[in-house]
């Protein structure tokens, strides 16, 4: 299949669902009281539909929406579009998801901030509906950054500096002789090693734009942090309590999100052996263990299955943006792409969720698969200057 056909599809698709749809996440978005069955009420009636392949979100009065991360995504993408292309169509999507973030941030907050637009509960912890976090709002930072350096629009810069400012006065910090880390979320001081590279992703972007040497030293001390706990294979771990000493293990596509950041503080924080080093060891060990041959990526390593539509794109963008450190990598992310389209992409241009030996999960999410979808094939579309 032509990648670049794959990718108009996709655009057709979610241009035609005016960019709303449904996420994995948005079952407390239904009417149905869970929380009526105490604690595990919403965290099962999530994790249910997770796992089921068939989509009865209608039946339970969930409704498509805008996903404000959802959105940040698309404007990165259209915006690293626009930067080759200079479409006045592309531009006014542009326009329209950056006016949208700008209307519809936290409101809780003086400084500009996002979360997900349905409340989320885990067995550990519970956000309400639109309560920010670092991730939700360094991924929207990276849109925003790409839509100033296409637009210059300062209104842009404004907000950025004002995310900038959420992170460092509304998340709790974690100081200590390794360095520094953000808290992922308001509710909770924790250690979540690719959330305080957005951080520090967020700050060596606020110091290329202003020069102001505190964004450096904050995403250096940042970067400082998370790379004193890679492991000598080259992994992270999901996080850590400090406390205990004790990591959460979990080997996925979150190792996409911290190398992109520590290329990122390089990039944008200047030559630094320590950060190369680990970015080289952390990139081997996702290309050799993350993947097949055929391009089919594994869920959690160890365990292969189910195939995560989020595992394939991170893996296109990875290993796109480093292909400086391997003659390996560019190509191996078009074999990612091409396996994806081949195995994952309906018909109908859209992306399936997750792909078990037996069955498939088809269901359309917009932020966690469309988004993310359209953000690597452009990437790697504008990397082979298509």
């Amino acid at each position: 299949m032509e990648l670049k056909d794959a990718r108009n599809r996709l655009q057709t698709y979610i241009e035609s669902e005016k960019f709303k749809g449904y996420d994995p996440y948005d079952t407390l978005n239904s009417p149905i009281p869970f929380h009526w069955l105490g604690k595990w009420g919403p965290v099962l009636a999530i994790q249910f539909q997770k796992r089921n392949p068939f989509n009865i979100r209608g039946l339970l009065g969930i409704k498509k929406a805008y996903n404000p991360k959802a959105i940040g995504l698309f404007l990165h993408a259209y915006s690293l579009d626009y930067q080759q292309h200079k479409n006045e169509a592309t531009l006014k999507k542009m326009n329209f998801f950056f006016n949208w973030l700008v209307e519809n941030r936290t409101k809780e907050y003086e400084e500009y901030c996002w979360g997900y637009n349905f409340d989320w509960a885990s067995p550990v912890k519970f956000l309400e509906k639109f309560s920010p976090t670092i991730v939700v709002s360094g991924f929207i930072a990276k849109g925003l950054f790409e839509y100033y350096q296409a637009t210059q629009n300062p209104k842009a810069l404004e907000v950025l500096k004002s995310i900038g400012d959420f992170t460092e006065n509304k998340l709790a910090w974690t100081k200590t002789d390794k360095g520094y880390c953000v808290s992922y979320s308001t509710k909770t001081v924790d250690c979540c090693y690719n959330a305080n590279m957005l951080g520090a992703e967020l700050f060596a972007r606020l110091y290329y734009i202003t020069k102001e040497s505190r964004y450096k030293e904050l995403a250096c001390k940042m970067t400082d942090f998370t790379i004193a706990y890679q492991k000598e294979s080259g992994l992270w771990n999901y996080s850590i309590n400090l406390k205990t000493g004790k990591e959460r293990t979990q080997i996925d596509f979150h190792q996409g999100y911290v190398m992109d950041s520590i290329h990122y503080v390089i990039k944008y924080c200047g030559e630094n052996e320590a950060y190369l080093n680990a970015l080289k060891i952390g990139a081997e060990y996702y290309f050799h263990n993350q993947f097949k041959e055929s391009g089919q990526s594994i869920f959690r390593v160890p365990n292969e299955y189910p195939v995560e539509i989020h595992n394939q794109a991170q893996g296109i963008i990875s290993l796109t943006r480093l292909a400086y450190l391997s003659k390996e990598y560019a190509p191996f992310a078009t074999i990612i792409a091409q396996w994806t389209a081949e195995n994952m992409q309906s018909k109908k241009g859209y992306f399936y969720y997750k792909k078990y030996p037996m069955y498939t999960i088809k269901t359309p999410f917009m932020r966690w698969s469309q988004a993310w979808m359209m953000l690597a094939l452009t990437e790697l579309k504008n990397a082979q200057n298509d």
